[in-house]
């Protein structure tokens, strides 16, 4: 009886798997392109991403640099008008042009608002709680689409993904400026995961307001995502979510530009009118070649910034795992290259919201390397495929190394201006009423929050810039309604941008490359330095050296200048 039962249960045990077993492994694997052993059903948990994306974008937001003068002047300094009632204004804020929506800067005030009522004077605290909420949103948004790639195609490519997102110098820097790039970036990251994850509901919402509350031209990043997912999904629910949250930005935009504007105005409408429909001349503003975002991408991706590139060389090898979603959710990278790339007007801020994605399609090329080689009808890999798994890790590698030394040398070389605005804080006893000058280097000012209470104005000296500058926002011309007269959008000097009677400077912050020419510190019977920091001389450094940190030879072969911030003796010292 017992043998009988032993060898029944061993024929059992032998026997090949039924059915219905074998079925339903193969729609799990079916399922999940990439579940080879990599991952399980669940992928990677929500903690070790949020965790070390959290700490990376904690230290970007107390070490990021401003990289564009747009941040401060139509970010920033119209922030601090509406919390300190003071800060500068560009003529895109000029009720008769007004391009810029005041509901961007609203949302940002939800936090900056509370930290101003907690700081008190402390403003430079102010300045990096809101980046530090900008790093917040970043940590989630690209949780989320590590946490959905980890589920659609295995921990391995969530894993390369994750690191990239962490080190790359492209995502370290965007992940917390101030910028609606910077918004879209979030948005299409966030839109993306939900894609994935088959919330097409949620990626289309979340796409409307990446679109109306961040930057209106980045509705070509969104176009692959929301057309597929108007597709897959139900089509009424997916539609009326897209609309319904569409229709709700526009309303509060709308509002909100009507409170601040003063009048029946559509800020939405009048930056696409002024850039799109005519009238506009961002060429103004500079123009650059086709090669330029080219050129960008390779400075802040590196060897990554290739690899993402030849995505859709990989498709057709890795055509099971990656298509058709993982080519979706890629797809904007082209689309938006191509689309910028044909714009005279370039800005490095213009790629910021398919940064991340940049990332996934690297990241998928990497992983797919024994792909090339795989040859179906064997049952054993052969050795160049073995050769390729080996070489991932190191091609992971390398790109990051390479992109750590980028971050460092940027944030070592180009550093200086936030130091030393910071320094102003610890030299009060230069009395009320002092007047910060402020020459060739306007474009680098860190923003209003920096200026403490004792320092009655900031004003610009004449150093050649023959451009129009930001003004004062003037409260007796109505303040955020006002239209001043001196603004124009042919980029024209006003009269009065300069301040004329330079002997009325008691503080001056300028750059001092030594050149041929005497910097204005240089007079040492009329200027006393308080604080100079070195700084990278690009015009005089190896393009080598200069965007990458190599240890022992970054300073040895950059040239540096310094960065000063001086005080005007007084005559008795003088």
């Amino acid at each position: 009886m017992s043998l009988s039962s032993a060898r029944q249960r061993r024929a059992t045990a032998a026997s090949p798997p039924t059915d219905d077993g074998y079925a339903k492994d193969s729609k799990d694997r079916m399922r999940r392109p990439g579940g080879d052993g990599d991952g399980g059903d669940e992928g990677i948990k929500w903690f070790l991403p949020f965790l070390a994306l959290g700490l990376l974008r904690h230290m970007s937001a107390s070490s990021n640099l401003i990289h564009d003068c747009d941040e401060v002047f139509n970010y920033w300094e119209p922030l601090h008008f509406l919390l300190y009632r003071s800060g500068f204004q560009t003529w895109e804020y000029s009720s008769d042009f007004a391009l810029r929506s005041y509901l961007y800067l609203f949302f940002h005030a939800l936090v900056a608002g509370p930290a101003s009522l907690i700081f008190g004077e402390h403003k430079v605290r102010v300045f990096y709680s809101v980046r530090i909420f900008l790093g917040l949103i970043s940590t989630i948004t690209e949780t989320v689409l590590v946490v959905a790639l980890s589920r659609r195609y295995g921990k391995r490519l969530a894993c390369y993904v994750l690191a990239m997102l962490c080190l790359s110098s492209g995502c370290f820097f965007a992940s917390t400026s101030f910028l609606p790039s910077s918004f879209s970036m979030y948005a299409v990251t966030l839109s993306s995961a939900l894609f994935l994850l088959e919330k097409y509901a949620g990626a289309v919402s979340v796409a409307a307001a990446g679109v109306i509350l961040g930057w209106p031209f980045s509705i070509l990043v969104f176009l692959p995502v929301t057309v597929y997912s108007l597709i897959r999904g139900s089509f009424r629910r997916v539609f009326l979510s897209g609309f319904l949250t569409s229709l709700c930005f526009l309303v509060l935009s709308f509002a909100a530009d009507y409170y601040c504007y003063g009048r029946l105005t559509f800020s939405v409408f009048n930056l696409l009118k002024y850039n799109v429909l005519g009238g506009g001349e961002s060429h103004l503003y500079g123009t650059e070649g086709l090669s330029f975002y080219f050129r960008n991408g390779f400075n802040n991706f590196n060897f990554a910034f290739i690899l993402a590139l030849l995505f859709l060389g990989v498709v057709p090898f890795a055509r099971k795992k990656y298509a058709p979603d993982l080519l979706i959710i890629v797809s904007p990278v082209y689309i938006w290259l191509a689309f910028m790339s044909l714009q005279a007007h370039k800005e490095e801020r213009f790629l910021y919201p398919i940064y991340t994605l940049i990332c996934v399609a690297a990241a998928a090329v990497i992983d797919s390397l024994p792909d090339f080689f795989h040859d179906k009808y064997l049952s054993d890999q052969n050795i160049f495929e073995k050769i390729a798994k080996g070489l991932r890790p190191l091609i992971l590698g390398f790109i990051l190394c390479a992109s750590h030394s980028r971050t460092f040398s940027m944030l070592n070389g180009y550093g200086a201006p936030l130091q030393i605005y910071q320094h102003l804080e610890h030299h009060d006893d230069t009395g009320p009423g002092s007047i910060l000058c402020v020459g060739s280097e306007w474009h680098r000012y860190p923003s209003s929050f920096f200026i403490p209470s004792y320092i009655s104005e900031v004003r610009w000296i004449d150093d050649g810039f023959r451009g129009l500058l930001p003004f004062p926002f003037n409260e007796t011309l109505g303040g955020t309604t006002a239209a001043p007269l001196y603004f124009n959008n042919k980029n024209k000097a006003a009269e009065g941008q300069y301040l004329k009677d330079i002997g009325a400077c008691t503080l001056l912050v300028e750059l001092d490359l030594r050149r041929p020419y005497p910097s204005r510190g240089s007079d040492l019977s009329t200027w006393e330095a308080l604080a100079a920091l070195q700084f990278l001389d690009r015009e005089l450094s190896p393009a080598l050296y200069r965007s990458f940190f190599i240890p022992h030879r970054w300073q040895q072969n950059n040239v540096f200048g310094l960065y000063k911030l001086l005080r005007r003796l007084h005559p008795d010292h003088a």
